[in-house]
């Protein structure tokens, strides 16, 4: 983990290979990146040493035809724009002692999912300092972080430029995102591990334990299995967004296959979740234990070296029913199902990057749940997002 060559998205992912097939040991080339942040600027810090620093400043504009009933947030109405990316990362990649800090503001769209404006999601989440951590990191087979991680599971990050879509999936809303903790990560070969004990879902309560293990078969193909759990039972609500106290009470088992070879990048994987009855009576949310079982299909195709096409495609589906004491993990329902559709073409010329989304929700939702139609509670939703900025 000492060579300066690397940049803050590269060193700032290290289970990357789960959705790239490359090791986040070495990750240097504009392919790693869905969006490709353009070399850091450098500079020299004194005792500190060299520092890396890099920014992303972005704007998006929605429209969705069925909105979310009830509300006063932004997903309530049929459309609105704000800030998706604001913010700088600075980062100190060499030596034995490094580190790595994100500031600013930022937003997250979740299909199928309401969402708040800029101000209130980065309030209500993870604060104007989203991620940081201190790392020892005694040789390059081995390291080890301590402070605000980016979690260990799941095949699509937190911020809209570390993704190949503009909007997380479905998938995603069963994952968490951010939590506080201490991660161990080894590399060595074809295998990448990394193993943590953190708050979970942003929870401040230390009781979830995590990790990864991904074995690179060749330099195409790569398998990887990730999990997680909480130890005990979390019934209160740290962050008022983030914090989802259902999920944050979850065992969790993400296992899928990427395959990256000339211009395409394909990464099937399946997902399983279970929240146990103790848990859910506790929080006053059912009797029954109940869980999810989703699978999804995201890929990227360069068609140019500027011009690239993503699309995603999910199935999830929440146990029980609305009657046998099952709770609602999905926010469609105890026994409903769920699919969606997306497609994102993106532009990207150096710094700069345009793109286009559009994607279907359709769900067998349970009674009394829905979103709001023009003739009551409808069980789609298509959306349609732009977003453009710049890197540096």
């Amino acid at each position: 983990m000492k060579n300066s060559k690397k940049t803050f998205s590269s060193r700032y992912h290290p289970i990357f290979l789960a959705m790239l097939a490359v090791s986040p040991f070495a990750m240097d080339n504009a392919e790693a990146d869905p969006l490709a942040l353009p070399s850091p600027l450098t500079f020299n810090a004194g005792p500190l040493g060299t520092l890396n620093v890099q920014g992303v400043a972005s704007g998006y504009g929605v429209w969705q035809d069925n909105k979310f009933p009830g509300s006063s947030f932004p997903g309530s109405k049929s459309a609105s724009a704000d800030i998706s990316n604001g913010m700088v990362m600075i980062s100190k990649n060499s030596g034995l002692v490094q580190f790595a800090v994100q500031a600013g503001a930022y937003n997250v769209m979740t299909l199928g999912a309401n969402y708040a404006s800029t101000g209130t999601f980065t309030q209500d989440t993870f604060g104007a300092l989203p991620t940081g951590y201190i790392e020892i990191a005694p040789n390059d087979h081995f390291n080890v972080q301590i402070g605000k991680l980016f979690t260990l599971i799941g095949a699509e990050y937190t911020f809209s430029y570390q993704n190949w879509n503009i909007a997380r999936g479905l998938l995603w809303g069963q994952e968490n995102a951010v939590n506080k903790g201490i991660q161990l990560n080894y590399s060595a070969g074809p295998i990448t591990a990394a193993v943590s004990w953190n708050d979970g879902f942003y929870s401040n309560r230390f009781n979830w334990m995590s990790g990864m293990v991904s074995w690179a078969l060749d330099r195409q193909n790569t398998l990887f299995v990730q999990g997680g759990g909480n130890l005990g039972h979390t019934d209160y609500a740290y962050s008022s967004i983030a914090t989802t106290p259902l999920q944050n009470n979850e065992a969790i088992v993400d296992a899928g296959y990427t395959y990256s070879g000339g211009n395409l990048v394909v990464t099937p994987y399946m997902q399983y979740t279970s929240v146990p009855a103790s848990a859910i009576q506790a929080l006053g949310a059912g009797t029954k234990t109940t869980s999810t079982l989703g699978g999804a299909i995201l890929a990227n195709y360069s068609l140019t070296d500027k011009i690239s096409l993503a699309g995603r495609v999910e199935y999830i589906s929440n146990s029980g029913s609305a009657t046998d004491g099952s709770a609602n993990l999905t926010g469609f329902g105890a026994g409903s199902h769920a699919w969606s559709l997306t497609a994102t073409p993106t532009y990207q010329d150096g710094g700069f990057f345009a793109r286009a989304e559009l994607s279907y929700v359709k769900a067998s939702m349970a009674s009394g749940t829905g979103f709001a139609g023009t003739s009551g509670l409808a069980k789609s939703q298509v959306r349609g997002i732009v977003e453009t900025g710049f890197m540096f």
